[in-house]
């Protein structure tokens, strides 16, 4: 495990919000807000919550389809659980890199292409959760006239959506143009450092590897399904926990809060979240919907912990299950790339081997059916050579 300084960074951003969403606040009255807290709805909302990662699974199937079609539901939820314990307890998000080295142990498929159909879930993520951003931001509910540091909440969310579109139409050139976008990888990557430009192309690959699942409209039809139902399933905990903590919002509510700190916790951080999901609440309830301080921060705090403690043992089970450590763990992302140059330095092999095959003509007297079969230049089939019906 490395503690560059991506790890610096996010710690050093931690602190600040968590020094940020505390500045003025009287401790003892967040305390009593906690105190007061409706036990048996705050374990309803973590139930709910941690139940949410068994749809996260469920839904991983349709990704890795096309790499496996059969993998195991036991083995994707282990791998789910490993990688979000190591996002809770190790710096710099390795726990994407943990979850797919995990499950390229527990199933025969590639590593970099696990990685891949991760990227593609995060982007199914971003569609199901601003997807379901607008429908709050259209209620009648919803304050209009709210603002954030001096700007209309309605302006910022159009910026993120505005991306989101860019990031989209970027995915869908790379759908239909796969090969070009990586010849044009090949050369940036030679002006680029060795190690850089390895990460590039691989990357790449990587990706593409996982945008093979949206080429079939079963599967993407299907993973946007599950997508949407493990978001809504999600909201459902944010709206329990905020009653249990005397926040009487609606179900509305609890999706615009989800979609906000989906933001927060996409920003750099120390592990866990710590800092950026509970400024994101704060932004969310105190500034948008007028909820008080206090009521909010204790909601920010008492469930962000009630949500991080169940999954963190269930991955660190899982991960010991399999017999790793928490430094086995942290050296995943380096794994990850090791293994990821290698499966590119293959595929490299294998398609310099079929243009060298390509470019072998054929012995004299025979040429290449368009079948693919032997014959000679009568179009008659070799004697020994396998035809089209035979095995």
């Amino acid at each position: 495990m490395r503690l560059d300084w991506k790890a610096v960074l996010g710690i050093a951003i931690s602190a600040l919000l968590i020094w940020w969403v505390l500045r003025g606040v009287a401790l003892g009255e967040v305390w009593a807000e906690i105190q007061g807290v409706r036990w048996g709805l705050l374990l309803a909302a973590v139930a709910v919550a941690t139940s949410g990662f068994l749809l996260r699974a469920l839904r991983w199937k349709l990704l890795l389809h096309p790499l496996k079609p059969d993998t195991g539901l036991g083995n994707r939820f282990a791998a789910v659980n490993i990688g979000f314990a190591a996002n809770n307890l190790l710096p710099a998000r390795v726990g994407e890199f943990a979850r797919a080295w995990a499950i390229s142990r527990l199933e025969p498929v590639s590593v970099s292409g696990a990685l891949g159909s991760l990227v593609v879930e995060r982007l199914l993520d971003a569609i199901a959760v601003f997807s379901l951003l607008a429908v709050a931001l259209l209620h009648p509910s919803f304050p209009a006239d709210a603002t954030v540091g001096g700007r209309p909440i309605a302006a910022l969310v159009m910026t993120v959506v505005v991306l989101l579109a860019a990031v989209l139409g970027g995915v869908l050139l790379l759908l239909l143009f796969p090969k070009l976008f990586l010849r044009m990888a090949d050369g940036v990557a030679r002006f680029l450092p060795e190690r850089a430009a390895r990460l590039l192309v691989n990357g790449l690959r990587s990706f593409l590897g996982g945008l093979t699942a949206l080429q079939s409209p079963r599967l993407l039809v299907g993973a946007l399904a599950w997508s949407f139902a493990f978001w809504g399933w999600n909201a459902v905990s944010f709206w329990i926990a905020m009653h249990a903590f005397g926040i009487q919002e609606s179900y509305v509510t609890a999706l615009f809060v989800q979609a906000i700190i989906a933001l927060g916790v996409a920003v750099p951080s120390a592990p866990g979240f710590f800092g950026t999901f509970h400024a994101a609440a704060v932004v969310a309830l105190v500034e948008v919907y007028g909820v008080g301080e206090n009521a909010t921060l204790a909601f920010a705090f008492g469930y962000h912990l009630g949500g991080f403690i169940p999954v963190t043992v269930l991955g660190l089970w899982y991960a010991a299950r399999m017999g790793l450590s928490m430094r086995d763990l942290g050296h995943a992302e380096e794994d990850v790339e090791e293994e990821v140059e290698e499966e590119g330095r293959r595929e490299v092999r294998q398609e310099e081997a079929l243009e060298m095959d390509r470019a072998t003509p054929a012995p004299l007297g025979e040429t290449p059916s368009p079948s693919g079969d032997a014959t000679t230049t009568t179009g008659e089939p070799i004697d020994g050579a396998p035809g089209r019906g035979d095995p």
